[in-house]
């Protein structure tokens, strides 16, 4: 495979990760919002939780981000995954701060 051939597809699957956690930080809000949290909040919420903690052991970076370097000079944000390049720039900021409203709603809903 050539360099581009690599970058593509780690795009590819670097793309399809997010998607996948973008749908269920979707599916915690979801679940605050409607009250119907169940074992799938728990599970996604885990799913999050892990991320965050393999963000900050590569240093606030995707693992698949530090791969797709090897390949790629760009300096662009989304050099590395399918998105516009504001919202790779903020994504972490942006999903962040939808999760953790997702998640105090589900506490509320589980407390309460």
């Amino acid at each position: 495979m050539s360099k581009a051939q690599k970058l593509l597809a780690i795009k590819f699957v670097h793309t399809l990760i997010w998607a996948f956690l973008v749908t269920v930080i979707l599916y915690v809000v979801y679940s605050g919002l409607t009250d119907t949290v169940d074992l799938y909040t728990w599970i996604g919420i885990g799913l999050i939780v892990g991320e965050g903690l393999i963000l900050v052991l590569f240093g606030m970076s995707c693992p698949l981000t530090v791969m797709a370097r090897n390949y790629s000079d760009s300096e662009k944000d989304n050099f590395d995954i399918f998105l516009p390049n504001w919202l790779a720039k903020y994504n972490k900021l942006i999903f962040t701060s939808i999760f953790v409203f997702g998640l105090i709603l589900v506490l509320y809903r589980w407390l309460s």
